[in-house]
């Protein structure tokens, strides 16, 4: 719901995942209970969005249990990956708020320790992909059909230095439908992510 969305974007807004450092079944949760790409102005949950479906063919592969989505606390998940469960200990074992600071600590150092160590081998293994905006703008234009004409184009922000293209068209609407631009648009898997349609207008 928009609800839940804007419940995600906040907790995402200092956090990379919904447990732990690295992607995880939480995650994939989560991931499956949206219905697509949250919109720009959520930024956070979208960047998770688009970075979770990145890990689409690796998803089974992700440490920790998936559990139902109501188990996900969004205002309150501990680290329940398989960082958090090693040594055989209970979710409320490791807590890093609590009163006693000394013995904390020592877990809270151990536990980040675990938690680099992992992001730094995961991150080696998937190399940042940057997308060649003006290349996927050239590919999209290339898209012919009758009644389809492009128009202007622009890049607006998304958050964390990630930008969308936004491009306009006009169509027939009997002859060109938003299905068929689609499917075309998004088979340049190389060059995007998502896509959607921001806004319909009718002459």
């Amino acid at each position: 719901t928009p609800a839940g969305l804007q419940v995600l974007n906040d907790y995402l807004a200092d956090k990379g995942y919904v447990e732990g450092c690295v992607p995880s079944q939480a995650d994939v949760a989560v991931f499956e209970a949206v219905s697509g790409p949250p919109p720009a102005d959520l930024c956070h949950a979208l960047r998770w969005y688009n970075h979770i479906k990145s890990y689409e063919k690796e998803k089974a592969s992700l440490p920790g249990v998936k559990k139902a989505l109501g188990k996900y606390d969004l205002t309150n998940v501990e680290d329940t990956t398989e960082s958090g469960a090693a040594g055989s200990k209970d979710d409320d074992d490791i807590d890093l708020f609590g009163s006693d600071e000394e013995e904390e600590s020592e877990e809270a150092k151990k536990l980040r320790g675990e938690c680099l160590t992992q992001y730094e081998s995961k991150k080696a293994k998937n190399p940042a992909l940057v997308t060649n905006m003006a290349k996927l703008e050239e590919c999209i234009r290339n898209i012919q059909a009758d009644s389809l004409v492009w128009g202007s184009s622009k890049l607006g922000p998304v958050g964390y230095g990630i930008k969308k293209l936004q491009i306009q068209c006009v169509v027939e609407d009997d002859k060109v439908g938003t299905d068929m631009l689609e499917e075309q648009i998004t088979a340049f898997d190389e060059y995007i992510q998502s896509m959607d349609v921001a806004a319909f207008n009718k002459i």
